[in-house]
């Protein structure tokens, strides 16, 4: 089964044939026409002899900081939604936060001939900079805004002071805060800095907010955190937590203390995690659209890989967020 046998049985030419098979430019009902016939044959094109023409194949390298995050999992379903629309197979690299794994995937899957990369951000390093300005290949990032990279990204900063400015309305104001490291900007720098700017607007001083920093993004970590910090603060009456899942550490925490979550103290997260709607109390926190995240950072790429705009200027997209209230607060 050929090219030209898949575009006589759905009545197009040839070369609609191979605009299909390489994401190109088509009419939705040519489209859809083609799709039938290839499923309906099972035809699979001759990747060998696609790599020694074009010198790419129809493969996108994804590059995750962790396979086992809810906000992975929703970032690479919304990339592989859009790249199974167009014929592209979604090649997947766990790096688990370690930065020489994630060169080496960046590397490895320039050699493997990718058409392009999504990275999903963590840390800026001068290393990971040179690399990026290095590549063959377009990169589009997520979750970070680095510098002269087409990113996707969510507005940490403005959603965690909005979620602190809500614990505020609520009463407390001896609020503490558990972050995350500040090598990374957005988990790290935006979000802390987001609540501060709340208390500053509710005139506290930001700069004296209780807060420790977790080595992890795990309850155990939330619950060691949140120990330490009611050995310093005995008297605090609210927490913000870097991510829900260090809030559900925090959570078993403050009620072995005898802590009243909702009544003496208030609690809330950042994430959405399914958890957070089962918890007793329920955990107030922030809904970040990672599934469209991944959908965008895709469709940039796409069209960057069809227009050969990659050398062009730098698209970067800022999306929206919604605070989610519950009895937590």
């Amino acid at each position: 089964m050929t090219i030209s046998d898949i575009a006589k049985m759905a009545g197009v030419s040839s070369a609609a044939v191979s605009r299909y098979l390489n994401g190109g430019p088509l009419s939705e009902q040519k489209r859809a026409i083609i799709r039938e016939v290839v499923e309906k044959t099972g035809y699979r094109p001759d990747t060998t002899a696609q790599t020694l023409r074009t010198g790419k194949v129809n493969q996108i390298g994804v590059i995750a900081p962790s396979i086992g995050s809810q906000s992975v999992g929703q970032l690479t379903a919304g990339i592989a939604s859009e790249l199974d629309a167009r014929n592209y197979l979604l090649l997947l690299g766990n790096t688990e936060l370690d930065a020489q794994r994630e060169l080496g995937y960046l590397n490895a899957m320039q050699r493997n001939h990718v058409a392009g990369i999504i990275l999903l951000g963590s840390y800026y390093t001068p290393q990971l900079a040179q690399a990026l300005k290095n590549c063959s290949v377009p990169v589009v990032v997520t979750g970070q805004r680095f510098p002269d990279v087409a990113c996707v990204y969510n507005d940490d900063h403005t959603a965690a002071r909005e979620l602190t400015q809500r614990m505020l309305e609520h009463g407390r104001r001896r609020i503490v805060y558990i972050g995350g490291s500040e090598r990374d900007d957005a988990t790290g720098i935006q979000r802390r800095e987001g609540v501060q700017d709340a208390l500053r607007d509710a005139g506290l001083d930001g700069n004296q907010l209780p807060r420790i920093c977790c080595n992890a993004f795990t309850v155990e970590e939330g619950q060691r955190c949140m120990q330490e910090l009611l050995t310093r603060c005995p008297f605090l009456d609210g927490v913000v937590c870097v991510t829900d899942t260090v809030a559900f550490g925090a959570m078993h925490a403050l009620k072995q203390a005898g802590r009243q979550i909702g009544r003496d103290v208030g609690l809330a997260g950042i994430g959405d995690s399914w958890a957070g709607s089962v918890t007793d109390p329920g955990l107030a926190t922030v809904r970040f659209y990672q599934k469209q995240v991944g959908q965008e950072a895709a469709r940039i790429l796409l069209q960057m890989l069809e227009e050969k705009e990659y050398g062009g200027p730098v698209r970067q997209v800022t999306l929206g967020y919604q605070v989610v209230e519950r009895g937590s607060l």
